[in-house]
């Protein structure tokens, strides 16, 4: 890594701190204008080991999933160095991560890369049915907000390879992807992001759902939904993963996307609008740190949940009933 890297990016300069603990495995995946792509793992190396897929930074003006990564990876490295407890439950499970992938937009605070591409609208995958002009992605210019590009990123085609080698070695695959910026409520979207079509694998976000709403009763400030109804668009990278990885008849990728809804800190300091990332960031110190910890006991969940997937993965005679249920909560109409 070129020396003067850590000092341009301080979530960069974070997380090599972190790779001096033993526990952690760490490859560079791509160099990208001179800034290091780092996937990270920490846990269990063996075959057919259940993995929680951790990925932040995709907009480089959202910096906050990558913060809240890092600082979350933090306290588990902490903890592991006395915990017995975490330590089997990571004899027993993987976490994958990349917690920084847009480096060039985290370098320069924008929500493209370099190249003035939209990570998030840059995939294969088409939107059919009502989408908004840009917000759906556009391939008109990359000085226009939501460029989709013409070839996938270099960012991008090291998610996929990851995911994929990942998927070799892993009999479960539950994914998170950390963002802000979309209104006053913290949500966790599911496939798909392109059409308002169920997903084949609806049971299971219904009794992921179910699970944490049970195992969680005052954690009410999460919507869990499919991201259409909020939205669709060309070009979701979780979209393309999903699909591909359905169609290989290999281990289950449930994806989802955490998208904190950062206009509640607008709301309660409308002055931050005046700072750069006013928009998709806590700017006041208190609050910055509030929303760092806020998540740690879904990331909690999450990990646990894929370790014991096979405790609340639908079965063949409880599916049916599932999807019924997801249908009726997400896709019928009043």
């Amino acid at each position: 890594m070129p020396a003067d890297t850590a000092c341009r990016l301080p979530e960069l300069e974070q997380l090599e701190r972190l790779l001096e603990h033993r526990a952690l495995n760490h490859e560079v995946l791509q160099y990208i204008d001179g800034l290091p792509l780092y996937k990270i793992e920490v846990g269990q190396q063996g075959p057919d080991i259940p993995v929680l897929f951790l990925v932040g930074g995709i907009h480089g003006n959202e910096a906050i999933g990558s913060q809240i990564l890092l600082a979350w990876l933090e306290h588990l490295l902490a903890r592991l160095t006395w915990d017995s407890g975490l330590q089997a439950l990571f004899e027993r499970v993987r976490i994958v991560m990349l917690p920084l992938v847009n480096v060039t937009g985290l370098e320069h605070s924008t929500r493209a890369n370099a190249e003035g591409i939209d990570l998030m609208r840059n995939s294969p995958m088409r939107a059919r049915g009502l989408r908004l002009w840009p917000l759906a992605g556009q391939t008109v210019s990359p000085k226009l907000p939501w460029y989709r590009g013409s070839t996938l990123t270099l960012e991008n085609q090291a998610i996929i390879k990851v995911m994929q080698h990942t998927r070799q070695t892993a009999n479960f695959v539950l994914a998170m992807d950390l963002h802000s910026g979309f209104g006053t409520h913290d949500r966790l979207w599911f496939p798909y992001a392109a059409h308002r079509q169920p997903p084949a694998h609806l049971a299971e976000a219904v009794a992921l759902c179910d699970l944490f709403n049970g195992s969680y009763p005052l954690h009410d400030f999460y919507t869990i939904e499919p991201q259409s109804l909020s939205y669709t668009t060309h070009g979701d990278l979780w979209d393309h993963l999903y699909d591909t990885a359905r169609m290989d008849k290999g281990p289950l990728l449930l994806p989802f996307t955490l998208e904190i809804g950062s206009w509640l800190w607008l709301r309660k300091n409308p002055r931050q609008i005046f700072n750069r990332l006013g928009l998709f960031h806590p700017v006041l110190p208190h609050r910055l740190r509030r929303v760092l910890r806020r998540h740690w006991s879904l990331l909690e969940f999450l990990l646990r949940a894929t370790a014991d997937h096979k405790h609340w993965i639908p079965t063949p005679e409880t599916r049916p009933a599932l999807n019924r249920l997801g249908i009726q909560r997400w896709y019928t109409k009043d």
